[in-house]
């Protein structure tokens, strides 16, 4: 680990000493994933209305595999995982310079710029008890086991993230673009293995029952919170600003197939450089937000890796889209609502300034693509 990831570490855990009580009786993500947990441990139904806006929206996988952190009690499970969202995040710091075919900037810049630039995403993740840091983690660890010639433990890894959040499933046709065909398919089988695990608690119709129920809840919620002010994705986008109806849909189709072309163009355009995987995963880490329909201002905290890319190679890009960039990094990182104030910050997630962020973020990782610089 690098002597500024330990220094990162450092900080979060006094930060973690000094709140964990006031953060403790918060974490209501966590609290969703705990009743999940015990629904599970008894084969009670996973997806129910009377739940609200709390309702558990991920796969029943998602619910078996927290089964030991459900026999916990409440608080227990929610000081454990404090701890472990903890470690992640620094883990994620430590890692994520690794993803770089060549370091072109001290390590000690990397990690500041990316720690900064995620500082209010990642309380905001800890605060919920969310486990976007382990999504973000477990690719990593993807990309580098890949590097090893590790690809069965690349496929698994890349599984593990997709039951975590499905919409990592975007690096499922990575894997086959890859034309190493051992990490596809350890993907496609343990993802199916991973997939049939909750058969062993509700039995085969019972599985099927639930994912039903998962996709009905997925599906009927999306609609409701795309004009939260929270929500960063394409849609929500166009919904804050035209209201969501027919013209927002389509414009949402043209920018995300935009977006997905732009990284399919990155991928197909691997081969000119020698270690194209880290420059891919970050790419495909942030468009994960914007292609959500729910994707939440947090969630970005999955573009660590890109804000190390972009910091790394900045000086590679076109001056224009260095300034674009670089502002869109700013903006990024000092729109706190603690400095902005309610109204101010309110008028600013309206306007899906983020999004408009990010947007220039992912352009600016397609032409390091294009230059053949990472």
């Amino acid at each position: 680990m690098s002597r500024p990831a330990l220094a990162a570490g450092a900080v979060l855990v006094l930060v973690a000493a000094l709140f964990t009580n006031r953060v403790s009786r918060k974490m209501p993500d966590l609290e969703v994933y705990w009743k999940a947990a015990v629904r599970a441990r008894a084969a009670e139904p996973l997806y129910r209305a009377e739940d609200q806006h709390y309702q558990f929206k991920y796969l029943p996988a998602f619910a078996v595999l927290a089964v030991p952190g459900g026999t916990l009690p409440l608080r227990a499970a929610k000081a454990v995982w404090y701890v472990v969202s903890i470690a992640l995040i620094v883990a994620l710091l430590s890692l994520s310079p690794a993803l770089l075919p060549e370091r072109r900037r001290p390590a000690w810049l990397l990690v500041t710029v990316a720690a900064v630039a995620m500082a209010k995403f990642f309380a905001h993740e800890v605060v919920l008890g969310q486990v976007n840091a382990l999504l973000a983690v477990l690719v990593v660890g993807a990309v580098l086991a890949m590097r090893r010639s590790r690809d069965v433990a690349a496929g698994l890894l890349i599984a593990l993230a997709i039951v975590v959040k499905p919409y990592a499933v975007i690096f499922l046709p990575w894997l086959v673009a890859r034309r190493r065909p051992a990490a596809a398919l350890s993907a496609g089988g343990s993802l199916a293995g991973l997939l049939l695990l909750p058969a062993l608690v509700y039995g085969w119709t019972g599985n099927v029952d639930l994912h039903r129920a998962w996709w009905r809840t997925v599906t009927s919620s999306t609609t409701p919170n795309l004009t939260n002010a929270d929500n960063v994705s394409i849609a929500a986008m166009f919904a804050k600003w035209l209201g969501a109806g027919a013209a927002a849909a389509a414009l949402t189709v043209v920018v995300s197939v935009a977006v997905l072309t732009l990284a399919g163009a990155v991928v197909l355009q691997r081969r000119r450089v020698a270690d194209p995987d880290g420059l891919d995963a970050a790419l495909l880490l942030t468009c994960i937000p914007l292609l959500s329909p729910q994707g939440w201002d947090y969630v970005f905290l999955v573009s660590t890796p890109a804000m190390m890319f972009l910091v790394n190679y900045g000086d590679r890009l076109p001056r224009p889209l260095r300034v674009a960039a670089g502002t869109a990094l700013a903006v990024v990182s000092f729109s706190l609502f603690d400095v902005m104030g309610r109204a101010a910050y309110g008028v600013f997630m309206s306007l899906s300034i983020v999004t408009l962020c990010y947007i220039v973020i992912v352009a600016a990782l397609g032409a390091l693509r294009a230059r053949a610089a990472a």
